[in-house]
Order: structure tokens, then sequence, then C-alpha cells
């Protein structure tokens, strides 16, 4: 049995994959492969060198909770009218990006990782998936993040790569197509209960690519469920902190922990139709009031016979 870990993208949601990872590590559950974009292929890098022990997901931890937006997206006001004149394909330098997955990795070729990582970027010309898993950790994981617009495509192998979240794939069928025959999807999920739209052009950019991660992975788990056992891991919900937002990592973290925990614990790792999990939905909110509504895409679900498990009891919407 081969057991993969898909680790989606998210902006600064990718906090949460942190507290699910250290879930599964109590537990006993571990990768063969791991599978990661954007966000989630800054998670898998680390894995790949560092993991998945205490120690080191509890430096990931900290690594996350001391990160703020400028120490990845630092804003210079040249860069940005280079980008808006044409004089650069993206208004935000990525050299501290750079800096900061170099500070952090403890190996800088991907085939000497601890566990064979694949990270996911798409080609600026084609569209088609590509996944990196050799060469340069740097310029892999680089090339997984390159929000089109925001940060510089990345060449390799004479091609320019951009954001995987923009791949034809979700990382589920790579796992597929790589021989997991079982495939733990770490989703970074999307800010639910934003009580406005985001103001932000980085805002609504990363809020909009969690929605459209959201929608393949919906389909994609509801097309693969045949080749190979899915288990998704529900994301946080309600959610109110935008993908922008880098200051939340340690709530993010607590609550994805403490969720993974429960929802292993009760069983999830054996329910049926996990994209239940997924559907697109938003909680209208009161300010200084929870969450009291919701409006939901529900995707078509199966007939539940009486015999299958009510959802776990989680801090996620049991659709």
């Amino acid at each position: 049995m081969t057991t993969a870990f898909v680790l989606t993208g998210g902006g600064s949601l990718g906090a949460v994959q942190v507290g699910m990872l250290q879930a599964l590590s109590e537990r006993g559950i571990t990768p063969d492969l791991l599978v990661g974009t954007s966000c989630g292929a800054l998670n898998a890098a680390w894995v790949a060198g560092h993991g998945m022990s205490r120690d080191s997901l509890s430096e990931l931890a900290r690594v996350w909770t001391s990160l703020r937006r400028s120490d990845l997206f630092p804003v210079d006001a040249r860069q940005v009218l280079r980008g808006l004149v044409g004089l650069s394909p993206a208004v935000v330098s990525n050299r501290k990006l750079r800096q900061f997955i170099h500070a952090h990795a403890s190996i800088h070729d991907l085939a000497k990782a601890q566990v064979p990582t694949y990270l996911v970027a798409a080609d600026l010309l084609s569209g088609r998936d590509v996944l990196i898993s050799t060469g340069d950790l740097s310029t892999g994981v680089l090339a997984s993040c390159a929000i089109p617009g925001v940060l510089p495509p990345v060449e390799h192998a004479g091609a320019q790569l951009i954001d995987g979240a923009l791949a034809r794939h979700a990382g589920i069928a790579q796992a597929v197509d790589l021989g997991a025959s079982v495939v733990y999807i770490l989703p970074t999920g999307a800010a639910c209960a934003l009580p406005r739209p985001p103001r932000s052009a980085a805002g609504a950019a990363l809020h909009s690519l969690t929605l459209l991660i959201q929608q393949r992975l919906i389909h994609e788990t509801a097309t693969l469920q045949a080749a190979t056992t899915i288990k998704l891991l529900p994301p946080l919900c309600p959610l109110a902190v935008s993908a922008a937002d880098f200051s939340h990592a340690d709530e993010l973290i607590t609550r994805a922990h403490r969720s993974s925990l429960e929802w292993i614990d009760s069983g999830g790792t054996e329910l049926a139709e996990p994209e239940r999990f997924l559907s697109l939905h938003h909680h209208d909110r009161v300010p200084g009031i929870a969450p009291q509504t919701s409006t939901r895409t529900r995707v078509s679900q199966p007939h539940r016979s009486r015999g299958d498990s009510p959802s776990p009891q989680v801090d996620s919407c049991a659709r």
C-alpha cells in the first residue's frame, strides 16, 4: 500500500496544514510520497527535508507563526510600476520568498528528500501540469507559488512555470498516477465567513484561487474515488481569515490540530463521500456575533444507506 499526502494551495491558510500534519503524525499516519501545490509545496518541502517528527512539525509551526506577508510579498513602488507598465511580468519580486525558502530548507536537491516529493506547477504557455521532483528545491517551490501577475514565472527545464493552483489537476490525479493507493488530502479550505469581499488585490487574488482549488478538489475527489482510497481532512469552518492575512497562523494551526485529531479518532478516515466537506458556501456574519446562516452550492451526492457512518463532529461544516 502506497500512501500519498496531497497538500493544496491557499496562501496564508497553509498554516492549517501544519495542524493537520501534527494530528496525522500523532496517530502514526505518515506518507510514502508527497504532492504539494503553492503553499502546500512549502509545507511538503519542509517535510521532505525535516521529516514528520513532533519536533520537526513544532518548528514548522514556529516558522508559520513568525511569518508576515511582507516576508514573502514585499511591496516596492518601483516594482509595482514596472509590472503595471509592462516592464516586468509581476508586481512583486520573488527575491524575499526565495531567501525564505532557502533559509528554512535542510536539503537543496529535491532528489535527496526523506520522502519522494513532487511539487505541482503549471506551464504558463500550455497550461499543462508540471511535476518537479528533482533539482533545486527553492526553484521548485518558487515555481509552484508563482501567482500570475503577483510573482514572476519561474524558468525550469526550458519552460516558464506558474502557480500549481492553476494546473489542470488539484494534486489527487498526480498522486494516483504516481501509484498511490491511499490519498490523504490536506486542504487549506477557503474563507467561508469573511464579512465582506477582500479589498486588496492580493486578498482578492488569493481568495479567488482558494475557491478555484476547492472546485477542482470537489471534482477530482468525486471522480477518482474508484481509482484510489481518498481520505479528506475536513477544512476549518467557519473560517473568517483571509488567505492574504498571515497574522492568524497560531489560531489556524491550533484549530486544525484539534479538529483533525477529532476527525481521526471518530472514524473520519473511513467515511464515504469525502467531497461533501468541500461544498462551496458562505456564512453571513453579524459584527461581534458568530455566523448564523449560510448559503451553499452543494455537489450532488449518491444515496446514503442507513448503515453509513454519520459525519464526525469536528471544527468544520458537515455538509
